[in-house]
């Protein structure tokens, strides 16, 4: 009885967040990466922390931004010169409605030019920007695998010289739906593939750790 209710609220939250079914889950690969990817890597207490330390008064753009709380964060603390806000606000649980409130929150920085809105799916919006224009970018949008991945690819020519690359949820998954991300297997897999490293990890406890990446020094 109780493994049927526990299935039952299984396929429910699944459907719900349309999360990955657990079938699926051996489909990821499992990267490794090499001493050179990780040697330069540090710990940070924070993503705020994280924020302190990325490019300031760059081109940024965050992928997935909900409320725009952290979108907030980005602008009184990394000061970008501007910020692109990528999202699609079309689901359950980030509906219509947060797209106008996120436009109002930003309403006096769009006309100062600091903040556009490029709504849609970040792996389609990538198109309305031109090769080498991001001194950074976060990503924190569906956390699979396939869609880490093709973020991770899809942006990649957009990245300056040294531009960084930063997410959020870098972690294995969420035990108790149970859920399991990508995003580890993505950044891993594109680190080896196109000689990227780690150069923070976030460690808070109150919310998934940021992870940030860059090309690896040709020097």
């Amino acid at each position: 009885m109780l493994g049927a209710i526990k299935k039952k609220f299984y396929d429910f939250y699944t459907q719900k967040h349309r999360l990955i079914q657990k079938p699926n889950f051996e489909n990821m690969p499992t990267p490794e990466i090499g001493y050179k990817h990780v040697e330069n890597g540090g710990l940070l207490a924070n993503r705020e922390q994280l924020l302190g330390l990325l490019p300031h008064n760059g081109i940024v753009a965050e992928l997935g931004v909900a409320h725009g709380d952290f979108s907030r964060k980005i602008l009184e603390i990394n000061k970008p010169s501007k910020l692109h806000l990528v999202d699609v606000w079309q689901s359950e649980r980030y509906p219509e409605k947060l797209f106008h409130e996120v436009s109002q929150k930003f309403q006096k920085e769009k006309e100062e030019g600091k903040v556009v809105i490029n709504r849609g799916l970040s792996t389609e919006v990538v198109d309305q920007f031109p090769d080498a224009y991001f001194d950074w970018i976060y990503i924190d949008t569906a956390h699979t695998y396939l869609v880490t991945k093709a973020e991770l690819e899809s942006y990649l020519p957009k990245m300056k010289v040294g531009g960084v690359i930063a997410g959020h949820d870098f972690i294995v998954g969420e035990i108790d739906v149970p859920w399991k991300y990508g995003v580890i297997e993505a950044v891993y897999e594109f680190c080896e593939k196109y000689n990227w490293e780690i150069i923070y990890l976030t460690m808070e406890r109150g919310i998934s750790p940021s992870f940030a990446i860059r090309e690896i020094s040709k020097g």
